[in-house]
């Protein structure tokens, strides 16, 4: 089968499925609420900022490359859902929490519709995931696949257990561990190494700043809800207090600067490695938000970070290729 006829039924398959889930369920406002569109730009940085950078090294599979953002985003999708659904039967979602109602809180999804999403958008990152493995190196029966389809099924296994299971370790502040690692580590290492086929130790500096703005994304959501998370759960915020949890944010950001600064320190100079700088006035307006507000108001605080990281990520990467040219 050519690569174009792949692309074609695995494409109308993935179509079926959804338009099955939209159909069945009859619950379209729901299902777009709580996969959460908002959070797809955080959980897309880390895999376009390595796929770019590795577009300015090598010349790689665009394929590969299409399918790893896909399956990205069904990733995001998963973990949304899942979280929605264990902070519904943990109890933890009530009225007097700051943040959006989701739409189990509203009534427009049921428990049952959760558990059914959850599973059509695994199978849905398991198909994508596979094509990804098999554009990227022509076959799923090699090492390098088996490894990546264990780091697949960890992903996904993560992102449910942050807040279902017996024992959430969202419920348990590793929620800053596991965003590190997973949209910062896996995403920006995983993107690159899907399309290139190599890695080396400096790509771990772009990753460790797209794995710290992803943290401080979670930090600023468990501050403004410091107050009604007391209750339930445990998080960074409640362990070490505001002025701290301020700080820790203040120093997320920063490290996240550093970090892609002295990735374009360490490669040839050029003036468009540092096209991310452009967007520090951004962070700059987050951070001083996230020391001058407090609850719900803290709010606005959430999507400009998210929107600062993919800019960012953009722009870091951006500065590579275009340097190519």
């Amino acid at each position: 089968m050519s690569e174009s006829g792949f692309v074609f039924r695995l494409s109308v398959l993935l179509f079926y499925v959804l338009f099955y889930v939209l159909y069945v369920m009859k619950k379209v406002s729901g299902i777009i609420k709580t996969v959460r569109l908002r959070t797809i730009p955080l959980s897309l940085s880390g895999v376009l900022l390595g796929i770019m950078l590795a577009a300015a090294d090598y010349e790689i599979n665009w394929w590969a490359a299409a399918f790893t953002v896909l399956t990205a985003v069904f990733l995001q999708m998963v973990s949304n859902v899942s979280n929605e659904l264990g902070d519904a039967l943990s109890g933890t979602d009530t009225s007097e929490r700051k943040g959006p109602k989701y739409p189990m809180q509203q009534g427009l999804l049921t428990v049952g519709d959760a558990k059914v999403l959850i599973w059509c958008l695994a199978a849905l990152s398991v198909a994508s995931g596979l094509a990804m493995i098999w554009f990227s190196f022509g076959t799923l029966l090699c090492l390098e696949a088996f490894m990546l389809m264990i780091l697949g099924a960890a992903a996904i296994f993560a992102a449910m257990r942050y807040t279902l299971g017996p024992s959430p370790y969202g419920y348990k502040g590793l929620g800053d561990i596991y965003v590190f690692v997973f949209f910062g580590l896996v995403s920006v290492l995983g993107g690159y190494f899907i399309v290139s086929h190599t890695l080396y130790w400096r790509i771990l500096l772009p990753a460790v700043a797209i794995g710290a703005f992803s943290t401080a994304v979670l930090n600023v959501n468990n501050i403004r809800d410091m107050k009604t998370d007391a209750a339930t759960r445990i998080t960074t915020p409640l362990k070490i207090g505001l002025k701290w949890a301020r700080v820790y944010q203040t120093a997320l950001i920063a490290a996240g600067w550093a970090a892609m600064t002295a990735y374009s320190c360490l490669r040839m100079y050029d003036l468009w490695h540092y096209l991310f700088v452009i967007t520090l006035p951004l962070f700059i307006i987050h951070l001083k938000g996230v020391w001058t507000r407090e609850g719900k108001e803290l709010d606005g605080m959430l999507p400009l970070l998210v929107m600062s990281t993919f800019l960012f990520a953009l722009c870091a990467g951006l500065g590579f290729v275009v340097f190519l040219f």
